[in-house]
C-alpha cells in the first residue's frame, strides 16, 4: 500500500527537477534509454531522491550533488542501437 499525498508529491518533485540541467536529468535521460516510459522514470528518480534525502537525515549530513549522484556521473551511457 502506497501513500498516495507522497506519490503526488513525488511525481511534481521528480517532474520539476528533469529540465534543469545535471545529475537528476542525465539519471532520467538514462532510465528513458534503458527503456522505463515517463512516469516509470520519473517513479525511480523519486525513489532515488528518497534515498538520498533518508541518508541525510540518518547521517546528519547536509545535502551534496556530487555524493549523491556519483554513480550516475561515473556511469558510461548505455549503447546506442
Amino acid at each position: 500500500m502506497k501513500n498516495n499525498r507522497l506519490a503526488a508529491v513525488g511525481f511534481v518533485w521528480a517532474f520539476a527537477a528533469i529540465p534543469r540541467p545535471g545529475p537528476t536529468k542525465d539519471h532520467y535521460e538514462r532510465r528513458r534509454a534503458l527503456g522505463d516510459r515517463h512516469a516509470a522514470a520519473l517513479r525511480h528518480l523519486f525513489n532515488r531522491f528518497l534515498g538520498q534525502l533518508w541518508h541525510c537525515l540518518q547521517t546528519r549530513q547536509t545535502y551534496n550533488e556530487t555524493k549523491a549522484w556519483n554513480s550516475v556521473l561515473t556511469t558510461p551511457e548505455p549503447n546506442a542501437a
